[in-house]
């Protein structure tokens, strides 16, 4: 047995010393970039059967006008090309990103984002998840705490797999199964996000009045599901306060997505 934790020991060194999130973090990753975009591209097929999709033109137009602007700053990714956006219409306060160049924006986030810029701030929190590898982060851990998840084998078919899997990618609310993203990748989720919308010309000052609306929106009782996903801690607005001194002017043209 010993010699096992040993082995397992030197894998798990051997796996962080060459993988470190974009804050420079070192991280557990176990999986491919192909078994990630795989495991992302099947999720998002799967919610589009089972959810309904938005067929609003104007309100698809302006999530697409948002999101567009920001993709041009996104580092290129390994193993697709082309991202992906569907609106759903759903009174959901959510949005996500997936491996394999998947978004996804409830028309329920619409109400609480209310404003282009803090739109900008969602979406481009949600890209950074994806450029962090916190999905392949999260599944990985999952993997060696042997929560029964075997990501070559599992099918979306099968329940067990697929709500357990669905989780790990940022999709719990959805399908009953809560695993949040730890206090660490959501607050590097922030600043990530906050660059890229940044970059795109979209206002940072904006992701301040957005997690204010996200705290009103809770009115006390339920939060918000992308706060049921996205822990809110009480550091976050000074976070990105901070963070918002560093950033240098924005070097796009503000975008014109007024909805």
């Amino acid at each position: 047995m010993k010699w096992k934790m040993a082995l397992l020991s030197a894998a798990i060194t051997s796996i962080t010393a060459c993988s470190s999130s974009p804050t420079g973090r070192k991280q557990l990753i176990m999986f491919s970039d192909q078994q990630m975009v795989s495991l992302g591209s099947q999720s998002f097929e799967q919610m589009k059967k089972e959810q309904k999709v938005s067929t609003d033109q104007n309100t698809i137009d302006y999530v697409h006008c948002v999101t567009d602007s920001i993709l041009p700053y996104v580092p290129k990714q390994p193993g697709f090309d082309e991202w992906e956006v569907v609106v759903f219409d759903s009174d959901q306060v959510n949005a996500f990103a997936l491996p394999g160049g998947k978004i996804g924006v409830y028309t329920g986030l619409l109400n609480v984002a209310s404003t282009p810029d803090q739109l900008a701030t969602v979406i481009g929190h949600e890209i950074a998840h994806v450029l962090a590898n916190h999905s392949n982060e999260r599944i990985s851990q999952a993997q060696l705490a042997n929560a029964g998840l075997q990501i070559t084998n599992v099918a979306m078919d099968n329940n067990e797999y697929r709500d357990m899997t669905m989780a790990a990618l940022g999709l719990g609310v959805q399908y009953g199964v809560l695993l949040p993203y730890g206090r660490t990748q959501e607050s590097e989720a922030d600043i990530v996000g906050l660059e890229l919308m940044a970059k795109a010309g979209f206002n940072p000052n904006a992701s301040i009045d957005l997690w204010k609306n996200m705290a009103k929106a809770s009115g006390g009782s339920q939060p918000p599901e992308l706060l049921s996903t996205h822990p809110s801690h009480s550091t976050r607005i000074d976070d990105l306060t901070n963070k918002i001194k560093q950033l240098p002017n924005a070097n796009a043209g503000k975008p014109n997505c007024e909805f």
